[in-house]
């Protein structure tokens, strides 16, 4: 293939002399053709790709039809159910909802009803009317110990930082919280001004690198912490302990990306490299984790302080129990993110083959706080996948109380799902810092539509408690949500995950 390019260009620079001998005007065609050749000359001495070295020009094609793969999947080739990481279905009802179009669907269901895996809510002939249900349910987050406990909406923007999040995605996020009159997760990259421009409800996240309450070592600061904690807008604390898309896993933000404006929300020497360890410093065993959320509470004068984890070794969990009733002191909540978690980056083996599933993370935390006495005191959000109002109820079923999303509130603001997360080249502007792009994205237009997403999971949400004659979100049981094992064989959750009785695990 070298040996007709090499000819072809011999050629081609007898017919260019030709030209200009007898015809001028045809040295108008070098416009083309010298930057074809020169892309073959750059392709033929490239050391590094063999097509392009053997086919030169030509095998660049094989590359450009690589690098729009992910688009022409999306535009022509994946069917309504088949997206990946979420299908064409739920992306359209989330977009539906956020803009306030209709949302129904006609001619019936896409769904196999006879495949593995299908499930479904057990309707009642005593379906309760709409109009007699709270259409803006609330549960209230707070132990015994807690003097300023929180009336949480069942819906939730669940973690995201600043950086990996655009500013306005941020000022979007948290403006839709406060129309809304639910919590925006602030991630575990500290509380930055757009987090608190809009004033919406924040849920401050305190990761391994202490980000807003790290001494200039990198360990915890109660001082600072207590400064951004007492915030009016900040009405709970959750600590990170591990989160779904690659649990057990450290972070590093490079010194090019640590900019003034970086370095300084979060406490952090500007353009340097700051490292995320995989494990906490403030505390190593459960008894620490323990003593260190009282310490966080009575900072915070008092506020719900929790933690979140997705779960691996069960036996950990138990610990954390034992040490709980040990020092008569329990968490206000506890946030279950599952394996499917999404995040902006995270190692292919992480991301595919690390931690427990959310159903199964959920109703294992769930019995586990049930068999020592527990559950009573403590509320459990669940985080993963949750976009639809059945997704809510078949987290309830499993021991939530209350539900969180990041990539459907993402969804909500304009993302196309165009998986670019990781470059900084986010097309709508949601997960980028790349100022062209997120200037694109409207905060008083998309702030109204993550409010919209949110208000029309919920009205779902309460409708399919109605149609199952269900007056409120906390008598959401096991057994009334069913799944087809096999082609004749149907399980309610109650068989599929048997609950336990209560005080069971102590002994």
């Amino acid at each position: 293939m070298r040996n007709v390019f090499y000819r072809i260009l011999i050629l081609v620079i007898i017919i260019e002399i030709l030209f200009a001998i007898f015809w001028p005007p045809g040295l108008w065609t070098l416009v083309l053709i010298v930057p074809i050749f020169l892309i073959g000359l750059r392709d033929v001495a490239n050391k590094r790709q063999t097509i392009r070295k053997n086919f030169p020009v030509l095998g660049n094609i094989r590359y450009l039809l690589e690098s729009i793969r992910p688009e022409i999947m999306q535009y022509f080739v994946e069917t309504d159910t088949e997206g990946r990481p979420i299908n064409r279905i739920f992306r359209s009802l989330i977009y539906q909802r956020a803009k306030k179009q209709t949302d129904t669907t006609p001619f019936g269901t896409q769904s196999d009803v006879y495949k593995s895996g299908y499930e479904w809510l057990a309707h009642s002939v005593y379906a309760i009317q709409d109009r007699k249900m709270d259409h803006d349910p609330k549960v209230r987050i707070g132990s015994k110990d807690c003097k300023q406990p929180y009336d949480c909406s069942l819906y939730n923007i669940s973690a995201m930082s600043y950086g990996s999040l655009s500013k306005n995605a941020v000022m979007a996020l948290n403006g839709g919280a406060k129309i809304g009159g639910f919590f925006h997760n602030t991630g575990e990259g500290a509380i930055s001004p757009f987090h608190i421009e809009h004033g919406g409800d924040l849920v401050w996240q305190i990761g391994t690198g202490y980000f807003g309450c790290r001494n200039k070592e990198g360990e915890f600061d109660i001082e600072k912490f207590t400064e951004n904690a007492v915030r009016p807008t900040v009405k709970m604390i959750e600590i990170k302990i591990s989160q779904g898309a690659k649990p057990g896993h450290g972070g590093i933000l490079p010194a090019v990306k640590n900019t003034e404006e970086i370095a300084a929300i979060r406490g952090v020497e500007p353009h340097t490299t700051v490292f995320s360890p995989p494990g906490h410093s403030a505390f190593s065993n459960a008894d620490e984790l323990i003593q260190f959320i009282k310490k966080l509470r009575e900072a915070s004068g008092g506020k719900p302080v929790g933690f979140k984890l997705c779960i691996g070794r069960r036996g950990e969990f138990k610990d954390f129990c034992r040490a709980m009733i040990k020092h008569d002191t329990t968490p206000d909540f506890i946030t279950v993110d599952g394996g499917e978690g999404g995040t902006g980056a995270a190692p292919v083996e992480f991301s595919n083959s690390l931690g427990m599933p959310l159903r199964d993370g959920l109703a294992f935390v769930h019995d586990t706080l049930i068999g020592y006495g527990l559950r009573k005191e403590i509320k459990l959000i669940a985080s993963g996948k949750i976009m639809t109002g059945f997704h809510m109820i078949r987290a309830m079923a499993l021991g939530a109380d209350v539900c969180t999303s990041a990539r459907a509130m993402m969804l909500a603001l304009g993302c196309i799902q165009a998986l670019q997360c990781n470059s900084n080249t986010c097309p709508v502007g949601v997960a980028t810092q790349n100022k062209m792009l997120m200037n694109g994205l409207n905060v008083e237009d998309k702030k109204q539509r993550v409010a919209n997403f949110q208000k029309g999971t919920i009205h779902s949400f309460v409708e399919l408690l109605a149609a199952a004659g269900i007056p409120d979100s906390s008598q959401v049981e096991r057994r009334y949500i069913n799944r087809r094992v096999d082609m004749t064989r149907i399980c309610t959750y109650e068989e599929l995950y048997p609950s336990i009785q209560e005080g069971s695990l102590i002994d």
